[in-house]
């Protein structure tokens, strides 16, 4: 990442010099670049079957397959996005293909996000039925793919400037790879600022209240399990699943105090029998003993049993 902070976003030199300049199979992406009304995309190249399309005032671009890294990366986000929208609905998250326009000073463009988010208090609603968002997200997240500098570049560079200039209130870049990651806000002057990590590395949500997130786990992906139990995410991540767990704590301790009595009652018990066999054995040898001495006194003539009467 540090090499990349050096390198001038202005200079396209700089991009082809590190990622390259010809993603694979863009050949096989025909109209890629090619010049179609605003109008005529929407209504044959929106939907394309075949490819993700989005309008960059007069041309269309094709949105990049994403590869393995990049993909577990956009599911593990989505997946605490989920959660987080599960236990706050303060909003609805849509993902890939629900596109919305973007009318910027000096140009127009259809952009497609690969998750979106859009307020409940966000002044123009979104519906189960739209296959489009009429209004401005609250907040975009792009999961790059590292196919080219072209691509690239829109991401990190162009789609900034386009969402800072309609007001998307945040803008997330998520690169599995770690290099070009980063978090902006919209600033008092209405432009993007970096939002400052809590402590090393914890991004807080200025517009989803209490969504928060280690930019280090965008890369190792713990288990939603586990994070059920990080104080960073227990609040939203499976919130009664800390409940749960000290429930079954609590009985697993329960437990473990029953089986301990129960075998301190066995060993009592144990103990009971063992003292029960020696008082027996005793009486055994008591009885032994006293028959020894009746039989040696009738080898002495004398009656045992009168032994004692007067």
């Amino acid at each position: 990442m540090e090499t990349l902070q050096t390198l001038s976003r202005n200079d396209d030199l700089a991009y082809r010099e590190t990622y390259g300049d010809v993603f694979p199979g863009k050949n096989d992406v025909p109209k890629h670049g090619l010049i179609v009304s605003e109008e005529e995309y929407w209504e044959k190249y929106y939907d394309d079957p075949d490819f993700v399309y989005e309008w960059n005032n007069g041309r269309l671009e094709a949105r990049p397959m994403s590869d393995v890294k990049g993909s577990k990366t956009h599911r593990w986000f989505c997946g605490i996005l989920d959660c987080y929208l599960t236990t706050s609905p303060i909003a609805t998250a849509v993902s890939l293909e629900i596109g919305f326009r973007l009318v910027l000073p000096a140009k127009v463009s259809d952009r497609i996000p690969d998750i979106a988010v859009v307020r409940n208090d966000n002044p123009i609603r979104i519906s189960d039925d739209d296959r489009s968002y009429d209004g401005t997200f609250d907040l975009c997240i792009e999961s790059l793919s590292h196919s080219s500098s072209e691509q690239i570049k829109r991401d990190v560079r162009d789609k900034k400037a386009e969402y800072e200039g309609v007001g998307v209130k945040e803008y997330y870049i998520l690169d599995a790879r770690g290099i070009e990651t980063a978090f902006y806000h919209i600033g008092r002057r209405g432009i993007y600022e970096h939002i400052r990590p809590v402590g090393e590395d914890i991004i807080r949500s200025g517009i989803l209240p209490g969504f928060r997130f280690r930019i280090s786990d965008l890369y190792t992906r713990p288990p939603l399990e586990e994070l059920a139990a990080d104080e960073v995410y227990h609040d939203y991540v499976f919130p009664s699943y800390k409940e749960v767990r000290q429930r079954a704590e609590k009985a697993e301790m329960r437990a473990e105090e029953e089986a301990a009595r129960a075998e301190k009652a066995e060993m009592r018990a144990e103990e009971e029998a063992v003292r029960a066999e020696k008082a027996e054995m005793r009486a055994e040898e008591e009885a032994a003993r006293a028959e020894k001495l009746a039989e040696k006194l009738r080898k002495m003539g004398i009656d045992p049993n009168g032994i004692g009467e007067s």
